[in-house]
């Protein structure tokens, strides 16, 4: 709409929001009316009209088999357009037009913004199953054509009050008419059905709805008020009433087609087993959320009493193999520390590299700098432990092998995601400028439990590839690759 409109027309940004804010809205008036609705817009050069946005019906067979969108007119082709693009006012003369061996009855709406007329409403109704009307359908249409004269006034929509049509109540989900002074005249199945789910015994014509409403809710004391005049809908709002063993999701129109306020639309929805599978989703996240808690919890318990007895191992080799345990189940912990956080099972993994580095180098036997270049990015928990596994082990070798004491260095942690979808692959590279790699040392044959975990991890857990070589000038150069998928925000 937005190209139709700046390509032929001279409407102003403003305009053009005012005619979203109808498309928005116009599913209701369609549905209401049984009938197709095309919005028409006058060309810059006033010769011609554009269709610039197209409705059918949820509630009747449609009038277009084809999409009207982008098509062009003269002006004079269609009077019915002229007469209420010229004059203001809803034309509904003439007779039925047949398309296709179809009556259909044409009516023309004008869109007008503030004092000016913006476009014209055709709306097309298939008279070919016309049948006597039904109280609900007769409902229907005295509501569509309160909307109708709102929309030729300026009145509806409401501005400032664009509602998500896929999450608002429709008319087929439940309607309520309510008279001037908020009580019922007449109210559909499907809309009585909603209200016995709160506990209404009773039928609801002839009764106030928001004191019903309020009745039926549980006692909020003075929000009871503010709930009786919202079901009495007097202004255009949205809301839900929770009582008896449902939910209802309510949305307020009034009516005012004269200028008066002659009544209201309230479309209402029961939304009782959508709100219970969203509580129970939440209840599902809290409970996996603590369970990560209490795992790193149980976790750091470990990690405390590893570091308990390492302080008491008389040999020094079983006591630094202790602080490796330690630091190995820290930096699990910290992978759950961050999964508590979250809503799901992803995490943010720049975070958890640059918390592993910080604890691995606190080991470090002399003065070495650690930094992370690159982005990690969002990682499934199940590729996160294992990564976290890996990147401690291959820290902590660099800093104890790398560097003797009182030696100065650097360790750069740089990571590069490549590839796109499920073909996105994580390159991570560890490099130091330490001593660098003993002669003749093989990385997939070195027997230390540090290296052996991480070959493990990378090629069994994470299903990539792991080596280690000398770096270009001076020190080492760990490599890992292995595939990610798509990250997800």
């Amino acid at each position: 709409m937005n190209d139709l409109v700046r390509q032929h027309t001279a409407l102003d940004d403003s305009d053009l929001e005012w005619l979203h804010l109808l498309v928005s809205e116009w599913q209701l008036l369609s549905d209401l009316s049984f009938a197709d609705l095309v919005l028409w817009v006058p060309t810059s050069d006033g010769t011609r009209y554009v269709s610039v946005a197209q409705m059918r019906p949820n509630t009747g067979p449609t009038s277009y088999q084809d999409d009207m969108v982008g098509h062009l007119v003269p002006r004079g082709r269609r009077p019915m357009l002229d007469a209420a693009l010229d004059e203001g006012r809803i034309v509904r003369e003439g007779d039925p037009e047949w398309r296709e061996e179809v009556p259909v009855r044409v009516e023309s709406i004008p869109v007008r913004r503030e004092s000016r007329v913006l476009g014209v409403i055709a709306r097309n109704t298939n008279l070919l199953t016309v049948r006597t009307p039904s109280r609900l359908e007769l409902t229907y249409l005295q509501s569509a054509s309160d909307l109708a004269q709102m929309i030729a006034a300026g009145s509806f929509p409401f501005p400032n009050q664009q509602v998500d049509m896929d999450a608002s109540p429709r008319a087929g989900d439940g309607l309520i008419r309510l008279d001037a002074d908020g009580v019922v005249q007449y109210a559909s199945p499907n809309a009585l059905s909603a209200y016995h789910r709160l506990g209404l015994a009773a039928d609801l014509v002839g009764h106030h709805l928001g004191r019903t409403t309020a009745e039926l809710a549980p006692v909020r004391g003075p929000v009871d008020e503010a709930l009786v005049k919202l079901a009495s809908g007097w202004a255009p709002r949205e809301f839900e009433v929770e009582g008896g063993d449902g939910v209802i999701q309510l949305r307020a129109i009034p009516l005012k087609p004269k200028g008066l306020h002659i009544g209201s639309l309230v479309l209402l929805r029961d939304v009782t087993e959508l709100r219970r599978r969203e509580r129970e989703l939440i209840t599902k996240d809290a409970t996996i959320r603590e369970i990560h808690h209490r795992v790193k919890n149980n976790l750091q318990t470990v990690a405390a009493l590893l570091r308990l007895q390492a302080r008491r191992m008389d040999s020094a080799q079983g006591r630094e193999a202790l602080n490796e345990a330690v630091r190995r189940v820290g930096s699990i912990a910290i992978v759950h520390e961050t999964l508590s956080q979250n809503l799901d099972e992803r995490v943010e993994f720049d975070d958890i590299a640059d918390r592993v580095l910080a604890m691995v180098a606190e080991i470090a036997p002399g003065k070495v700098t650690g930094r992370r270049t690159g982005r990690f990015g969002i990682l499934d928990a199940e590729v996160a432990t294992p990564l976290s596994m890996v990147l401690t082990e291959v820290l902590q070798n660099a800093l104890e092998h790398g560097f003797g004491p009182g030696e100065q260095g650097t360790v750069e942690v740089s990571a590069v995601r490549g590839g796109s979808g499920e073909e996105s692959r994580l390159v991570v590279v560890v490099q130091d400028d330490g001593r660098g790699l003993p002669e003749g040392f093989d990385p997939q044959r070195a027997g230390n439990l540090g290296l052996q975990i991480v070959r493990t991890l990378v090629e069994g857990e994470l299903g990539g590839t792991f080596d280690m070589l000398p770096a270009p000038e001076r020190g080492t150069r760990v490599m890992l690759d292995f595939p990610v998928g798509a990250e997800k925000h």
